[in-house]
C-alpha cells in the first residue's frame, strides 16, 4: 500500500490542476494551467501503465493543444479600431486628444487582456462599411468629419474636439460606457445583424 502512495499523490493532482484551470482569469494563465493539466494527465496514464494513451496524451492533449488555444486566444483577443488616415497622422505628430483617447482605450481594454489594432481607412464612407461588414469592432472619429459638410458652428473660437466612438459589439459598448470617462468622447452602439459578438 506504501509502495504506491505516489500514484494516489499524482492522481489527486488531476482535479487539482482541472480546478485550477476553472477558476483562471487570466487567459494567458489558462494556458499554462492547461499545460500542467495535460502533463499530469500524460503522467498518470504512464503510471497506471497505459504508455500508448501518455504518449498520445502527451503529443495530442498538451503540446498540439496547447499551440492551437494559444494561436485562438492570440487571435480573438484584439479589439479593431478603426480610424481616419488623418487622425491617425495627427495622433501620431501630437497627442492631443485623439491620441488621449486612443491610450485610454489601450487601459481600458488591457484590463480585460485584448489588445487595441488601429485599423486605418481614407473616408468615412470606407470606416462606416468596414463597421457594417464587421471587419472592425469600433471606430472613433472627429464630430467635424462626420458633418463636413455642415456649416460651422458660431462658437468656432473653442477649440474643444469631440470624437463619436461607435461599437456593433454590445459587450465592448457596456465595457466602455461604464470605463470610458472622457468627456470628448461621444459613444454609440450600432445594431448590425449577426454582428460577431461571440468572436471576441
Amino acid at each position: 500500500m506504501n509502495d504506491n502512495i505516489y500514484v494516489y499523490i499524482i492522481t489527486a493532482l488531476l482535479p487539482l490542476s482541472a480546478l485550477m484551470l476553472v477558476i483562471q482569469v487570466n487567459p494567458y494563465n489558462a494556458l499554462v494551467v492547461q499545460g500542467i493539466l495535460g502533463a499530469v494527465a500524460a503522467l498518470v496514464f504512464a503510471v497506471l501503465g497505459a504508455a500508448d494513451v501518455a504518449l498520445t496524451q502527451a503529443l495530442m492533449g498538451t503540446f498540439l493543444a496547447i499551440t492551437l488555444y494559444a494561436i485562438a486566444v492570440r487571435s480573438s483577443l484584439v479589439l479593431r479600431l478603426g480610424v481616419l488616415k488623418d487622425d491617425l497622422n495627427e495622433a501620431d505628430q501630437d497627442s492631443g486628444h485623439f491620441g488621449q483617447i486612443i491610450d485610454n482605450l489601450r487601459t481600458i481594454f488591457s484590463k480585460y487582456y485584448m489588445r487595441l489594432e488601429l485599423v486605418p481607412y481614407t473616408n468615412m464612407q470606407a470606416l462606416h462599411r468596414a463597421l457594417m461588414d464587421q471587419e472592425i469592432h469600433v471606430t472613433c472619429v472627429q464630430r467635424s468629419q462626420e458633418h463636413n459638410d455642415q456649416e460651422v458652428d458660431a462658437t468656432c473660437g473653442e477649440e474643444k474636439q469631440l470624437y463619436h466612438t461607435e461599437t456593433r459589439v454590445r459587450r465592448i459598448y457596456d465595457i466602455m460606457q461604464t470605463d470610458l470617462l472622457s468627456p470628448d468622447t461621444i459613444l454609440t452602439y450600432v445594431n448590425v445583424p449577426d454582428s460577431g459578438e461571440k468572436h471576441l
